[in-house]
């Protein structure tokens, strides 16, 4: 949610935002919904104020034997009465439209992202690895995995497209990744926390879903909604919450199934595992003081490095052009792993840093010890990684001409010791 003393102070500035994100200006509009409402406000108040000195003045006249003067501020408290209601439903009716607003212009990009208009102005800041040489023909994830136990026919069969079913070896090192990767994040010093698969609308918002991207959630008969990461729950955790500014950072990360509808993908990596309905992800939050989120953006980056380095998975860090973030995001690092099968490299984390964006929506501030004011937190999440991806990503770089899957070495204490799947 922006600040509208912000938009106020610096229309220009505002408008410049938008249009590196590709989007119309605004502050005119906005200031001026901004106009109507505090005007009505200053009325309504002005209403109330002489309703109550009217209503006085009433005893006042009756006390003084004045009956005309009594009946006219009668007559006039009996007009406030009936015009009071009015302001108050339109006050509540331009704040609610000025609020919606709001509530749908996403963050504005940080002054170092790079302008474009989507993914091809995007800018490679590192790579890590040598993509391996094949001497036979690398294949899709699912062409490898199927001789393993991955079944998209049967899941299909229960659930429609976009989910899988995995059996056997394909089964168990899906659940040595996320193990693993849990394990890494809680070393590098998450605290492990387990969060509801189901939330209300406020927690949704919070974190920039609703009211804007409801189609791509899915929502259940009583009104909640399925968590498309546990970045929404682990984010609302502090929501109408005031924070010790020392208790800060509060670096948070969660093993959860992800729920998403996907609707705006349509057609879209219809194949395999890359984009499903359901998934598994180790999700990194973080909630820090406004001088600490670049600094804990940077780190965070590096945490979810660490898990493909330790695997020995071939990625390159990039970051996003101001076309190509998401809602929420102020400045974004995506990671992408290097996939043999389709010969290009995929995103399989995205780590981004909100500023107070999200903040502003849930209402979660700090205060140092000894102030009296309070100040919006910053709020920060990231992939560690997503399972699924990783897995299509363990199955094409480890694959070989035999049909087996070589299991990589920081894989194998959680797979009993097993140095390959085999058909």
């Amino acid at each position: 949610m922006h600040d509208i003393r912000y938009i106020r102070e610096n229309p220009a500035e505002f408008d410049l935002g938008l249009a590196r994100k590709g989007l119309t200006p605004l502050s005119a509009e906005i200031l001026g919904e901004d106009t109507a409402l505090r005007e009505t406000v200053t009325t309504l108040q002005a209403a109330l104020t002489r309703r109550n000195e009217a209503s006085k003045a009433i005893g006042a006249a009756k006390a003084q034997k004045d009956e005309a003067a009594a009946a006219a501020l009668m007559a006039e408290v009996s007009e406030l009465k009936t015009r009071i209601p009015d302001l108050e439903a339109k006050e509540r009716e331009l704040s609610e439209a000025l609020n919606a607003r709001l509530s749908a212009i996403p963050n504005l990009p940080a002054a170092d992202v790079p302008e474009g208009p989507d993914e091809t102005a995007n800018v490679v800041l590192k790579t890590w690895g040598e993509p391996r040489t094949f001497d036979f023909e690398a294949k899709e994830h699912d062409a490898v995995a199927a001789p393993l136990g991955l079944d998209f026919e049967r899941a299909a069969k229960l659930s429609g497209a976009r989910f899988a079913v995995m059996s056997g070896g394909v089964a168990r090192l899906h659940r040595a990744l996320a193990q693993f990767m849990l394990d890494r994040q809680i070393a590098n010093g998450f605290t492990e926390t387990a969060v509801p698969l189901l939330v209300r609308d406020e927690a949704v918002y919070g974190t920039g879903q609703l009211p804007k991207f409801a189609e791509d959630l899915f929502q259940t008969t009583d009104g909640r909604w399925l968590i498309p990461t546990a970045e929404v729950s682990l984010t609302n955790l502090v929501a109408g919450e005031i924070l010790d500014t020392a208790s800060l950072p509060l670096r948070l990360t969660a093993l959860s199934p992800c729920f998403r509808a996907e609707a705006g993908s349509a057609g879209r990596d219809t194949k395999g595992m890359i984009r499903q309905h359901q998934f598994e992800k180790v999700e990194m939050v973080v909630i820090a003081a406004p001088d600490r989120s670049e600094a804990e953006h940077a780190w965070m980056t590096q945490c979810a490095e660490g898990i493909l380095q330790a695997l020995g998975l071939p990625y390159r860090v990039m970051l996003l052009c101001s076309g190509d973030m998401g809602f929420a995001s102020r400045k974004t690092y995506d990671l992408e792993v290097w996939l043999p099968g389709q010969g290009c490299y995929r995103e399989i984390s995205s780590v981004s840093n909100c500023g107070d964006f999200q903040a502003r929506r849930m209402n979660a501030r700090h205060r140092a010890a000894g102030e009296k004011g309070t100040a919006f937190v910053h709020t920060l999440n990231g992939s560690g990684l997503a399972v699924g991806r990783t897995l299509v990503a363990v199955l094409e770089n480890y694959q070989q001409a035999d049909g087996s899957v070589t299991i990589p070495e920081a894989l194998r204490p959680y797979m009993g010791g097993l140095e390959a799947l085999r058909p």
